[in-house]
């Protein structure tokens, strides 16, 4: 590290945990995050502010003025621009020393599969179930950990799905892709403006764990926040060997 990286992570540097051995760690990692929206927004810039070397930010949507709510990495000047290339400019202004990757299109399995071959840590911020199980799939395939959120109303969960780790499922395990869960959008729906950003910072904080290798991540553990009462459940999940995507390794 140089000079200017040295006093700009210097309170990570003063960590014990973390010191210049994982802020190093931190410049050298690909952190792809799938969807630019509420949950994405806060995971890039808290993300790109660590120093993490490397951001793909994927997203096939357009900033509209419904966004603005909740999804800060956008601002009024971004109306209908690519979400993708309105976060790029942002996390640039945050900065400048992280290279930025735009995909400004709805990635099918074979594309995912090429964009997370070399990623560090995947963190799924999308709105609908079809990518999020694509997602998990690429994941598992390429033994990538994948720190998945989720918000509507005023509720959120946050979990972390990394096969590496023997006694963790993925993410198929607890939401099996052929059982009927409802498709519901914050659109119809709504979601609570601040929820977005305690999910999508946790996720951040899980991605940066996963990076340097300190704590224990969210492996095997759903949490579920009901931000009326500001609680918190916990849930314990544990792999299922019969499951059609990670189960051979059981």
């Amino acid at each position: 590290m140089n000079d200017d990286q040295l006093l700009r992570y210097s309170r990570h540097i003063l960590l014990d945990e973390i010191g210049i051995e994982g802020q190093e760690k931190l410049l050298a990692a690909h952190a792809v995050i799938v969807g630019a929206g509420g949950l994405g927004s806060p995971a890039a810039l808290y993300l790109a502010a660590a120093g993490v070397g490397r951001i793909t930010l994927i997203d096939n949507d357009d900033v509209d003025l419904t966004n603005l709510q909740r999804q800060i990495l956008h601002d009024s000047a971004s109306v209908g621009r690519p979400k993708v290339e309105s976060g790029r400019a942002r996390l640039a202004q945050i900065n400048p020393g992280v290279q930025v990757d735009v995909i400004n299109e709805r990635v099918d399995e074979a594309r995912l599969a090429s964009l997370i071959a070399d990623a560090t840590v995947v963190l799924d911020g999308c709105d609908n179930f079809s990518t999020r199980h694509a997602v998990n799939r690429a994941c598992v395939a390429a033994r990538v950990p994948l720190v998945a959120g989720a918000a509507l109303r005023f509720d959120g969960q946050i979990s972390v799905f990394d096969v590496r780790d023997p006694n963790s499922p993925c993410y198929e395990c607890l939401f099996p892709a052929d059982e009927p869960f409802p498709e519901q959008a914050c659109a119809s729906m709504g979601v609570l403006a601040p929820l977005v950003g305690i999910i999508g910072s946790m996720q951040a904080a899980e991605a940066i764990k996963l990076i340097v290798g300190i704590g224990q991540s969210l492996a095997g553990r759903l949490l579920i926040l009901d931000a009326t009462k500001m609680s918190w459940h916990t849930m314990r999940c544990a792999p299922n060997p019969e499951c059609r995507v990670c189960g051979a390794r059981h």
